[in-house]
């Protein structure tokens, strides 16, 4: 609950520029200044007593207020597997739904081979198989997943001028495809779009990549992992997803050291474990004022409803992101962006 001893002081705490937000601080003012003292109240024993005509908001009704009057406007998000689930995508980690726990018919030696670098080496079949169900593609290419209403929400972000940045731990693609700039999306795992070989590192045409995986391609082709075509190399290609064994982008890092960092006014971290590093060190790296939203579906990472700048709106993300835009007005412009999508190839 915010400290009605200085709520101008908890709501900038909760981001944004003063100077942009006096009119949230003075409502959020006004609305404290209501609770009134009665001269005689006869539920309390010797007759005075105090009674509340509107009680003080809450921490998140407070970031409502500072959404709706434009006061972020360097949101950075940090998303995992969870934002993805309702799209028919598994996360990795839930017991007896997860990707993890469901990998037992590829007959691997640990689940994490499916994405270890070496083991793909040796034997690409189970990701080759794997990948069929993974692959990214929108509705009009024959695809069967589609973005979701948080992916909505994060372009709607963009579209209202407060994204920042977009750092994703997944590799489905599904932010891009959502509409959001592929410039504002780091895919910090890597994506499907682009391809190179495992041996000598040369690029790899994508779409060729993607048609031999998926069997559309060259039927000589179908079921084998595509090779480099430099002359004297043949080695194994795969998609510019990040495997274990493998270093993250450059770019990340760059980012990481970059503005994003300092210049974040509000942190959303958005379906996640927070246990895949350095990723997951991402809300250590804000300054110590902004604001970080937690949507999730369990308290993670250093998160604390105690802590003033902490928020924890917790449950599935899609329902959690639509309280949030009912609470500041948003709902029909997310569904309008989320209804603008195709989903024919469900």
């Amino acid at each position: 609950m915010v400290d009605d001893t200085d709520v101008n002081t908890a709501a900038a705490d909760y981001g944004g520029a003063r100077n942009e937000c006096d009119d949230v601080d003075a409502r959020l003012g006004d609305e404290l200044a209501s609770l009134r003292i009665s001269e005689e109240d006869e539920d309390v024993p010797g007759g005075t007593g105090y009674v509340e005509e509107d009680e003080e908001p809450t921490k998140l009704e407070v970031l409502a207020s500072k959404l709706t009057s434009n006061c972020f406007k360097n949101i950075v998000i940090l998303s995992g597997a969870g934002v993805s689930v309702s799209a028919g995508i598994p996360d990795f980690r839930t017991p007896g739904t997860g990707l993890y726990d469901n990998l037992q018919k590829y007959n691997l030696p640990y689940p994490e081979a499916v994405f270890d670098i070496d083991f793909y080496k040796r034997n690409p079949r189970p990701f080759l198989t794997l990948a069929k169900e993974l692959w990214p593609r929108p509705a009009a290419d024959g695809g069967k997943i589609t973005p979701t209403l948080t992916h909505c929400f994060i372009k709607l972000l963009e579209d209202k001028g407060m994204l920042r940045r977009c750092f994703t731990q997944n590799i489905d693609g599904l932010e891009v495809l959502a509409g959001v700039s592929a410039t504002r999306v780091m895919e910090c795992h890597g994506h499907f779009r682009t391809a190179s070989c495992t041996r000598c590192h040369a690029s790899f045409d994508g779409i060729k990549c993607r048609d031999i995986i998926l069997n559309t391609g060259n039927e000589k082709s179908k079921g084998k992992a595509p090779r480099c075509e430099r002359e004297k190399c043949n080695g194994i290609v795969k998609p510019d997803i990040v495997f274990f064994g493998e270093g993250l982008p450059s770019e990340f890092f760059s980012l990481l050291k970059g503005g994003d960092m300092d210049d974040c006014d509000l942190l959303i971290v958005m379906g996640t474990s927070l246990q895949v590093f350095p990723v997951a060190a991402i809300p250590e790296h804000i300054n110590n004022e902004c604001t970080r939203l937690l949507v999730n579906r369990e308290l993670v990472g250093t998160f604390d409803e105690n802590n003033p700048r902490d928020i924890y709106l917790a449950g599935d993300c899609d329902d959690s992101i639509r309280k949030l835009c009912q609470m500041t007005g948003w709902e029909q412009d997310l569904y309008k962006i989320y209804n603008a999508i195709p989903k024919t190839g469900k």
